[in-house]
C-alpha cells in the first residue's frame, strides 16, 4: 500500500473510531438497563482504539505511531479488565435482584457496602479516573491524536459523556435511602469476591504503575513501527 492509500485508509478509520467513541458514549448515557449501559461503553471504549489504530496510519513520525499504538493495545488490555469486572458485578446484582433496571434500586451502598465499592471503583477506572486503568491507555491514544489530527480530539468528549453516564448510574442505584424491598440483599461473598477482586487489583496497578505491562506492549509495537 502506498503512503497516499494508507493516510486515505487512515482518514476513514478515524473518522469511524470518532464516531464509534461518541456514539457508544451517548447510547450509554440513554439506558436505563445496566447491563445495556455497560455494554455501550465497550463501543465507547474500542472506539479510542480504532482512533489510536488510525493515528498510527497517519502519522510519519515513528515516535507517536509507537505511542498511538501503544495506546491502543493497553486501551484493549484495561479495557478486558475493567469491563470484566462491571459485566460480573452487573451478573451479581441481576442475581439477587432479578432485574438490572436502575431505577428499581436505590441506596444499595448501604445495604450490600463491598459490593457497592467494588462497582464505583470499577465505574471510575471505566470512564478514565487517573490511577486507573484506563486512563494511561486514552492519554496516549490523546496524546498521539493531538498531534496528529487535532481536529480528532473531539472524541475526548466521550469521556465527559461517559462520565455523566457513570455518575448518573451510581446515583441511582448506590446512593440514597435503600428500599424495604432490598433490605435484605446480601453482599459478595468470598467466592464472588475472588472472582472479581483480581481484575480490580489489576486495573488499580495498572492505572498507577503502567509500565509493567506497556513494556510487553511496546516491544512489540516497536517493531512494527520500523
Amino acid at each position: 500500500m502506498t503512503p497516499d492509500a494508507l493516510r486515505d485508509a487512515g482518514i476513514v478509520v478515524l473518522f469511524f473510531g470518532v464516531v464509534s467513541a461518541i456514539y457508544g458514549a451517548f447510547a450509554a448515557l440513554a439506558q436505563t438497563d445496566l447491563k445495556r449501559l455497560v455494554a455501550y461503553t465497550s463501543i465507547n471504549h474500542m472506539g479510542y482504539v480504532i482512533v489510536g489504530v488510525a493515528v498510527a496510519a497517519l502519522t510519519l513520525d515513528p515516535s507517536v505511531r509507537a505511542v498511538a499504538l501503544d495506546g491502543a493495545v493497553l486501551q484493549m488490555f484495561s479495557h478486558g479488565l475493567v469491563t470484566g469486572a462491571l459485566f460480573l458485578l452487573v451478573g451479581m446484582i441481576q442475581e439477587r435482584a432479578h432485574t438490572r433496571e436502575m431505577n428499581e434500586f436505590g441506596g444499595l451502598l448501604k445495604t450490600v457496602p463491598l459490593l457497592g465499592w467494588f462497582f464505583v471503583l470499577a465505574a471510575f477506572a471505566s470512564l478514565g479516573l487517573p490511577g486507573l486503568a484506563h486512563f494511561p491507555a486514552e492519554f496516549q491514544i490523546f496524546l498521539a491524536t493531538l498531534g496528529t489530527t487535532p481536529v480528532a480530539v473531539v472524541v475526548i468528549l466521550g469521556i465527559a459523556i461517559i462520565a455523566g453516564t457513570f455518575l448518573k448510574a451510581l446515583r441511582e442505584i448506590f446512593l440514597g435511602e435503600p428500599r424495604d424491598r432490598w433490605n435484605r440483599m446480601p453482599d459478595l461473598s468470598p467466592r464472588e469476591i475472588l472472582a472479581v477482586a483480581p481484575l480490580l487489583a489489576l486495573t488499580v496497578a495498572t492505572g498507577v504503575a503502567p509500565s509493567w505491562v506497556l513494556d510487553v506492549i511496546h516491544r512489540t509495537t516497536s517493531a512494527l513501527v520500523l
